[in-house]
């Protein structure tokens, strides 16, 4: 499974991606530090998994998310903001946003869905290859 990670936090970033790493069959392909670079490297690296923070210089998460969206709507894109307020939520939710996280209290939940992700895929298969 390929992950974007994309936050204006370098050390942010790298918390993710030490995180991320991890996790058996989980490879961090980029990292974006804008919404802008976002799209951009969502269609250069064609991730699975995209973790995108709300609140970034330019063109913020919530408008990236919709580029991302519109160019793949399937990827999972998982809003993780110091902004969890109920008005972002249910923007990002009804943009697409799969998952959307506080950053400050919810942090390893990423790690959680992304393991979740990576079983259900190998159940898939083993489905398919029954």
């Amino acid at each position: 499974m390929k992950v974007l990670i994309v936050d204006d936090s370098a050390a942010i970033r790298e918390r993710l991606k030490a995180m991320i790493s991890e996790i058996p069959g989980v490879e961090v392909v980029g990292e974006a530090e804008d919404g802008t670079q976002a799209v951009e490297e969502t269609k250069r690296l064609n991730p699975d998994v995209v973790v995108m923070d709300i609140k970034m210089p330019g063109m913020n998460g919530i408008d990236a998310l919709m580029g991302i969206k519109e160019y793949r709507p399937s990827i999972i894109v998982t809003m993780l903001t110091n902004y969890p307020y109920p008005q972002y939520r249910k923007k990002c939710m009804a943009l697409g946003a799969d998952y959307f996280f506080n950053k400050a209290a919810e942090f390893e939940k990423v790690r959680e869905i992304i393991e979740k992700l990576i079983r259900e895929s190998k159940d898939q298969k083993l489905n398919i290859d029954d």
